[in-house]
């Protein structure tokens, strides 16, 4: 056997379809991906090889039997297996290593696998099963459904799958154990076109003798009614709830059996009373039904279950991380506000569940008022332009000591106020489950100034609460996907999180959205039909153009565009029967600007030749399209045109109405003639001061606005608009006291939702600037990055922290004694150009004696880099010194 050289490549990490291990996949063909280690400096891939194999031994014996590419050259980390043809619940095997050099490869990497799911319709034996009042167009009498069957297994199992889904929430378990750690399963989807499965392995939950699936069903999103004292955005349903199970016992000799969802399964009342998916849950512990999920359960008296026909439903393996409790929260403070009323303060805004952990006498009621903020009673503050109201949870107790929290839908909360416990309850009966989809974290933030901090930390709280299956507006009020935040704001998310699976399936669901004409709606899924003007909207629906593209520059991933592509130019199309020589009028506009003079029209066409701009790009990236691109090239040409005609103003020299929007925008699109750009850039610089240094912009314009001053280099201008602290800005927010980032500038002080991260676009500057990482032009996936920190002079020092598809990249600097210390990491696979400020020319020093400068200003001296950690020093000097006020 070979030895690893010297100073070889090791493998850190390795994805599937950008999963780790993924159980259960529909991809035949995935991509698997690799990060590399090395101890030298500069270390590179040369060349790779993977093997992989049926089954573990074969593989750890190098005797691959599905698929070894023998030594590839190449720096490639991102390889689509193209091993022996794959079938419905082929189970892969599979290490890679790599050469860095001339020398002999490095090891092995530790064994990943992944496991398809069921490819083909007829794999499924399962039939829908629900509740015979759903079936018949009613709804369940008592409560919400349990549903179960017994089956006997007479011998060892060797492995054992559960592949289920629902419509609705379903939770599921064997034995009376839970089959998965995920929870309101399944993911929000269409529900009428497609529905996502689980495969979950379930061989140590299996005994031989009897066995019980069972099965809670609640209507989730899908099936949302309207319930007298309950809060509801809407109502309507997409599917009525039910249940598809099949579990796949295989045996040591090959034989493999099921137990499927069908007749032969019973339901009864559960104990939960009311599942509302905005409205609250009601849950009577009085009627648990201890061991209803087990073999020795008397299920004799419940009622046969309903099966319904869903022949045009798709079923789709799931293909991104589910949602996870990732903490728990204890209570910071109880209030008294009055008697009987106590309000758990859990200090932070989060979504997720309420938990009461109580020992009272049977029969007590507790109800639980959920909310963000006080009233000036003390109590919690609901109503419909905030939180929704009202919303309520209700928990009738059985004797002895119990925990409980919802199961069937979630809320956003800071504050609990519950009534039915004893006055002199402690802080310990109440705490906080916090759920999001759980998309491992990958980034963080950490300077001298604290109010930057506590920025970065609202923003990043905001996107985790309203990170669940589907990427909503907020955990509240609406919990629908609004299209314009999963693009404008992607930095918020995917500098924090690794999302390149996550929001491959939100591009999913706005292909199931998108409409016989093209429109794809602001929502997706669309369970909602709103109003024109909140329907269509290109800064919305052209997320389905914009999503694809960010996923090929951020991580590399060019096959969600090419699937989508024609649904890009459906859309594209969509839009051209709305425009009127070449602009459009209709949408929101620059939604909650605090100047409402910036016209729609201005903010649709910047939409619109944005999506066409960018729909040029993917043409040209896909490759064999060069007619397309060309004719995208040129429609976005016509309407930048066609925006300078109309909107600009030769009397004023301006745009539209001359907000801050309108400047911006125009300089964004980039249709400003050279002759007046400085002055059309100074007179959006003059409009922020003249607000004394605050944006009266709404959510479409702040990305272009804080776009253009940082690409003109007047970070100062972005400086003081974020260390601002007078409404409307985001330190004002923290002042004020909140946890998480809210919908409308002035936070706290406005009845808004107070967890919405559309205002979020400053984490593109925080990361790209401040932390310094970003891409070269023409670069994709960060093969290529530039590291310029911008370093104001009232700060004494930063650490920023990405990753990248290669792996981690950190950028640190420290001010102390005169000096300046840059301290740079850079995977293996990338590399970077890093420049470092220097004072009036004056050299930098490197680590690395051998490395220069590949260029010098009077300002910066440019190194060129590759993997490892670097680190430079120079006399102290800040790109920029603020100048008094």
């Amino acid at each position: 056997m070979s030895r690893p050289a010297s100073g070889a490549l090791r493998v850190l990490r390795t994805r599937t379809a950008d999963l780790a291990d993924p159980v259960g996949i529909d991809d035949p063909a995935p991509r698997l991906s690799w990060q590399l280690a090395a101890d030298r400096r500069g270390a590179r891939q040369v060349a790779f090889q993977i093997r992989a194999a049926s089954a573990p031994n074969l593989l750890l014996s190098g005797r691959p039997d599905l698929w070894d590419t023998g030594r590839v050259g190449g720096p490639q980390q991102r390889v689509a297996y193209a091993g022996r043809r794959l079938g419905s619940r082929a189970r892969v095997h599979w290490q890679v290593r790599a050469w860095g050099g001339p020398g002999g490869a490095g090891p092995w990497s530790a064994p990943a696998h992944f496991e398809l799911g069921l490819l083909h319709r007829d794999d499924w034996s399962a039939s829908w099963i629900t509740h015979p009042r759903w079936a018949a167009g009613g709804e369940p009498e008592e409560a919400l459904p349990l549903f179960a069957v017994d089956f006997t297994v007479t011998r060892p199992v060797a492995q054992a799958r559960l592949y289920v889904t629902g419509v609705g929430v379903c939770v599921t378990t064997i034995n009376g154990r839970p089959v998965t750690d995920a929870v309101l399963e399944p993911p929000n989807t269409d529900f009428a076109q497609r529905v996502v499965y689980t495969t979950a392995g379930v061989t140590a939950l299996i005994r031989q003798g009897p066995n019980t699936i069972g099965v809670e069903l609640g209507p989730g999103i899908a099936h949302v009614l309207r319930v007298p004292g309950r809060y509801t955005k809407f109502t309507g349903t997409r599917a009525v709830p039910a249940a598809l199970v099949q579990l796949e016992l295989s045996f040591p000799d090959g034989t493999r059996t099921r137990v499927v969802s069908d007749t032969t399964w019973r339901t009864t009342a559960g104990p939960t009373l009311l599942s509302h998916w905005y409205g609250g849950e009601d849950h009577d512990a009085r009627r648990e039904l201890p061991g209803w999920d087990t073999p020795a359960f008397d299920r004799s008296a419940w009622h046969r279950v309903a099966v319904v026909e869903r022949p045009r439903v798709r079923l789709a393996a799931r293909a991104c991380p589910p949602i996870r409790a990732v903490a728990e929260l204890p209570t910071r403070e109880v209030l008294r506000p009055g008697p009987g009323i106590l309000v758990f303060d859990l200090g932070t805004n989060v979504a997720g569940w309420p938990v009461l952990d109580v020992d009272l006498a049977a029969g007590t009621v507790l109800r639980v008022r959920p909310g963000e903020q006080l009233g000036p009673d003390g109590r919690v503050l609901q109503d419909d332009e905030s939180t929704g109201a009202p919303i309520v949870d209700t928990y009738v107790t059985r004797a002895g000591r119990q925990r409980w929290h919802p199961r069937f839908t979630y809320h956003g909360f800071r504050y609990l106020e519950v009534t039915g416990l004893p006055d002199d309850a402690g802080p310990a009966r109440v705490r906080a489950l916090v759920l999001r989809a759980a998309n491992d974290p990958v980034g963080g933030l950490h300077t001298s100034h604290p109010l930057i901090n506590k920025i970065h930390d609202i923003v990043d709280r905001a996107v985790q609460s309203n990170m669940f299956s589907v990427l909503t507006d907020c955990p509240h009020r609406e919990k629908l996907c609004w299209l314009e935040e999963t693009h404008l704001v992607f930095d918020a998310v995917a500098r924090g999180y690794d999302v390149a699976a996550y929001y491959r399936e939100l591009a999913h669901n706005m292909a199931d959205a998108q409409t016989g004409s093209g429109l794809v709606p602001s929502t997706a899924p669309e369970y909602v039909v709103f109003a024109d003007r909140f329907r269509d909207d290109p800064n919305w629906g052209g997320a389905i153009i914009m999503v694809p593209w960010l996923l090929y520059r951020e991580y590399g991933d060019l096959e969600t565009a090419r699937r989508l592509f024609p649904h890009m130019q459906r859309y594209l199309r969509h839009l051209a029967t709305r425009s009127v020589r070449d602009t459009l009028d209709h949408g929101l506009g620059d939604w909650l600007a605090t100047d409402g003079s910036t016209p729609v029209a201005v903010a649709a066409t910047w939409g619109y030749h944005r999506a066409a701009a960018t729909l040029s790009r993917i043409a040209g990236a896909l490759g064999g399209l060069d007619a397309e691109a060309r004719r995208y090239r040129d429609l976005a040409g016509r309407i930048a045109r066609a925006f300078q005609d109309r909107f600009f103003d030769p009397g004023s020299a301006g745009y539209g109405s001359g907000s801050q929007a309108c400047d911006a925008f125009a300089l964004d699109l980039d249709v400003v003639p050279a002759r007046l750009r400085e002055a059309t850039l100074g007179r959006l610089i003059a409009a922020i001061r003249a607000a004394d240094d605050h944006l009266t912009v709404g959510e479409i314009a702040l990305p272009p606005v804080l776009r253009t001053l940082a690409g003109a280099g007047r970070h100062d201008v972005v400086y003081r608009l974020l260390t601002q602290t007078t409404p409307p800005s985001y330190g004002h927010q923290v002042l004020a006291g909140a946890t998480s980032l809210a919908e409308a500038w002035d936070g706290p002080a406005r009845g808004l939702s107070q967890n919405h991260f559309m205002l979020g676009a400053i984490a593109g500057w925080l990361g790209r600037c401040l932390g310094g990482v970003d891409q070269a032009r023409g670069s994709v996936g960060y093969r290529r990055l530039v590291i310029a920190p911008v370093i104001p002079g009232e700060l004494r020092s930063m650490a920023y922290r990405t990753r990248i598809p290669y792996g981690d990249v950190r950028v640190e600097w420290l001010r102390q004694d005169d000096r300046l210390t840059l301290d740079v990491t850079v995977p293996v696979g990338a590399t970077a150009t890093v420049r470092v400020p220097t004072a009036g020319g004056r050299a930098a020093v490197c680590d690395d004696d051998d490395l220069r400068p590949v260029s010098t200003t009077t300002a910066a001296a440019r190194y060129r880099v590759g993997a490892g950690r670097w680190s430079f020093e120079t006399e102290d000097a800040a790109v920029f010194a603020l100048p008094p006020a």
